[in-house]
């Protein structure tokens, strides 16, 4: 495997940075880590066909979804413990994502509350896990659109999280502070009831949808089948996802899923994909196989451990400029256009 130099050295310093116990927990993938080994490599092996004689247009990176305008196709997908990471927290990256005019996802869990999130003006959306008790979380999801939230994210392949080898809870200590702010009563194992939903089926989608009045995406999305039926339930969004090699371990690489899924969607609401998703040439394969937007995850973690927002907003920047000459190499000139490369 060949990690470009620039990923390598954002990585070194994000260890250098953290506590051992908390670099492990953002790292690590569950049980034998195969999924979380694969998820990089899979977007190396996508291949191009670039045009040439197209005009040399400039290319435009600007992207629309939900109403909402993006510089470039490429958000910051949701993880959890970041006051942890960096004391700024959700507060950096939602910092970040403003000066780079992209998407924020928050997590549910996030440590710090929606309205500081929302009152940075950034364009943000809520990952949503739903409790056995969905009247539990119901009051975070209402205060997440008050706060400005613009879409929920239902991430729907966590019914349990998946095991992590030597990650222990003792070190971590109390995390009342950093962990799940938004709905106390709803921490997992905090109340009956509280535990993560076993029984998701359709009809959440449409419960989250006339709760809160936004688009609902679906994320954990591997399969044509499972995609289809999302869209068929109402849902605004498909997130083809593997929860960053974190659950189901062996679970096939995101790029692998992603052109069955795009083609069961069918155009019909746009398709997201994360995991393993680190450069502007991986971007470029992200949209070459159907994606409308691609997501990082870890990737943003590691630079506010290293940088805080002013890593974030870095990162960022430099995967735009990559992304921004992958176009004009490839001879097209929009994102929409990167079908064209395949």
């Amino acid at each position: 495997m060949t990690t470009p130099g620039w990923v390598a050295a954002l990585a070194e310093e994000a260890r250098r940075a953290l506590p051992a116990h908390v670099h492990h927990y953002v790292t690590t993938g569950s049980r034998d880590g195969v999924s979380v080994a694969e998820a990089a490599e899979a977007w190396r092996a996508v291949r191009f066909r670039p045009r040439v004689l197209t005009g040399g247009v400039a290319p435009d990176l600007t992207t629309e979804v939900h109403g909402s305008r993006l510089t470039m196709p490429v958000g910051i997908a949701p993880t959890s413990l970041q006051r942890l990471v960096h004391p700024d927290g959700e507060l950096a990256m939602a910092r970040a994502a403003l000066e780079a005019g992209t998407v924020l996802t928050v997590s549910s869990n996030a440590g710090t509350p929606f309205a500081d999130i929302g009152a940075t003006g950034v364009t943000w959306w809520l990952q949503a896990y739903l409790t056995a008790d969905r009247d539990l979380i119901a009051p975070a999801l209402r205060a997440a659109v008050a706060a400005g939230a613009r879409a929920v994210v239902l991430t729907v392949d966590t019914p349990v999280p998946g095991h992590k080898y030597d990650v222990h809870d003792a070190p971590f200590g109390d995390l009342s502070g950093v962990y799940g702010v938004n709905h106390p009563d709803a921490v997992r194992g905090a109340t009956p009831g509280a535990q993560h939903a076993t029984d998701l089926g359709p009809d959440d989608i449409a419960w989250l949808a006339d709760l809160t009045g936004v688009p609902v995406w679906v994320k954990g999305v591997l399969r044509s089948d499972d995609a289809g039926r999302a869209v068929a339930a109402g849902a605004s969004g498909v997130w083809v996802s593997n929860h960053g090699g974190r659950q189901l371990d062996r679970s096939i690489p995101t790029a692998v899923a992603l052109p069955e899924v795009a083609a069961a969607v069918g155009g019909r609401v746009p398709v997201a994909v994360d995991g393993g998703v680190r450069t502007g040439l991986d971007v470029l394969a992200a949209l070459s196989s159907g994606a409308d937007l691609a997501f990082q995850g870890r990737l943003p973690l590691l630079a506010l451990a290293s940088g805080g927002a002013s890593g974030v907003a870095g990162l960022l920047s430099r995967v735009r400029d990559e992304l921004e000459e992958a176009l004009l190499l490839g001879g097209i000139s929009s994102p929409a256009q990167a079908a064209d490369l395949r």
